[in-house]
């Protein structure tokens, strides 16, 4: 789903609820895309917003902001890929990272569905 969304892998940083504000709020549209998860685009332009988690647990109401709404994001490091074992053959990230599959992604997501 990810990757319908974003049109490739999504990067994204997370943010949690209470370290982030939008302004233009009447234009953000949003869709509940899983059982457990809630995806926002901006009405205006069509930029991907972000991915949250609204099903109560550890990661409830983070955001996970894509990276290419940042003007400069050097610096950044990847921490984890998600859903490994449903990625592309040809998306191969180098570097020593927490790589995480479906089922490992969902338990720690505290989801027992999907």
């Amino acid at each position: 789903m990810c990757q319908r969304w974003a049109g490739s892998a999504l990067f994204a940083i997370t943010i949690p609820e209470v370290d982030i504000t939008f302004s233009g709020i009447h234009a953000i549209q949003r869709f509940q895309s899983s059982g457990w998860a809630e995806r926002a685009w901006c009405g205006t332009c069509g930029s991907s917003l972000w991915y949250k988690v609204t099903e109560k647990g550890q990661h409830f109401g983070g955001y996970e902001i894509p990276i290419g709404l940042f003007d400069d994001a050097n610096g950044l490091v990847i921490a984890h890929e998600i859903f490994i074992d449903r990625k592309p053959d040809a998306f191969a990230l180098a570097g020593d990272h927490e790589r995480l599959s479906d089922a490992e992604t969902l338990s720690r997501l505290g989801i027992t569905e999907e």
